[in-house]
């Protein structure tokens, strides 16, 4: 959108911006947003991150009101971490598909075929998941958790098959067990989608993110979380990049590190769920209070105990303390 104030568009965003600040403060409120986020919300928001980074750096916040500009996984464990505080997802309907792929019913049947299996839940997944796995894990800690795993030689890895066989990759002295889920983002990149793009750019280093599928990953010079993106690029010495994984990620890469070049691997990287927040329902969402995120306690208490061995196995100190538990 071009920024002409004479374009209606534009005068129309700048009002719902100067109504979103006014409401932030009336509320109490800190707008947290996912790195795939679109750009005007990321512009407005007051920390950006990947997803568990977000619930912790909300947890550290003196704001009564966390509003959760991401998708519902990230909202229910940003809830789980901070049961004082009212926890907002703009958009109801803003799901993750990988996430439903499974179910708390579908982890008990794993766990009863592999009786001598711990399961490992990626973060994204529903509280009810975490709820049932023995431990959490991110994109960028996953080899470091199922490392940690010393009394089991077998790991249930859920639910994403590209990030589990990545781990299985890196830690072949553990049999991984995967389920069928994935992101259909990310695996929209194809292997010739990257060999194209060297084509017109052949210096440019391609930054792959675990979830996507097996062949892009061979092509990758580097694989890491979006943390892990933000981190490699500005210390690296290339000037252009290759980027594989979700759009959003480029409005914070090119504020951060003006002097490079990012190209994505392909036009398709877009997560709908991601873009359904908009401006206008981030002002409907402090101006009506919705949509409150609540977890039911005895999801929430197990939950949380799969998010605490995953912080203490990465050396961080556990969240109960600060999240009032």
């Amino acid at each position: 959108m071009s920024e002409n104030p004479s374009n209606p568009e534009f005068t129309y965003n700048e009002q719902l911006k100067d109504k979103i600040l006014q409401l932030k403060k009336l509320r109490n409120a800190v707008i947290i947003a996912h790195n795939y986020q679109r750009d005007e919300v990321q512009e407005l928001a007051d920390i950006t991150g990947d997803s568990l980074a977000l619930s912790q750096a909300a947890v550290r916040t003196d704001a009564k009101v966390i509003v959760f500009c991401g998708v519902t996984f990230m909202a229910e464990t940003a809830a789980i971490l901070n049961p004082d505080k009212t926890v907002l997802l703009p958009v109801i309907e803003a799901g993750c598909p990988m996430a439903d792929m499974i179910t708390a019913e579908k982890v008990r049947a794993l766990k009863a075929q592999y009786p001598d299996a711990a399961v490992v839940c990626y973060v994204n997944s529903s509280a009810r998941v975490k709820a049932e796995s023995d431990i959490c894990c991110t994109s960028s800690n996953a080899m470091e958790i199922v490392k940690s795993l010393k009394d089991y030689k077998r790991v249930i890895f859920i639910p994403d098959r590209n990030l589990g066989q990545y781990v299985q990759s890196q830690v072949p002295d553990k049999e991984i067990i995967l389920w069928k889920g994935f992101c259909p983002t990310h695996i929209r990149v194809q292997e010739e989608d990257i060999l194209e793009v060297r084509k017109s750019c052949p210096d440019a280093e391609f930054i792959a993110h675990p979830e996507c599928e097996p062949d892009v990953l061979a092509l990758a010079d580097h694989i890491c979380s979006t943390g892990g993106m933000f981190k490699y690029i500005k210390g690296s010495r290339s000037k252009r990049f290759i980027i594989g994984t979700e759009s959003g990620m480029l409005y914070r890469l090119k504020k951060e590190n003006p002097g490079k070049e990012f190209f994505l691997a392909t036009s398709h990287l877009i997560c709908p769920s991601m873009k359904l927040t908009t401006l206008g329902w981030l002002a409907h969402s402090l101006e009506n209070m919705v949509y409150k995120v609540e977890v039911p306690e005895d999801v929430k208490t197990k939950a949380k105990q799969s998010l605490d061995r995953m912080l203490e196995v990465s050396g961080e100190k556990p969240l109960s303390a600060a999240a009032g538990y």
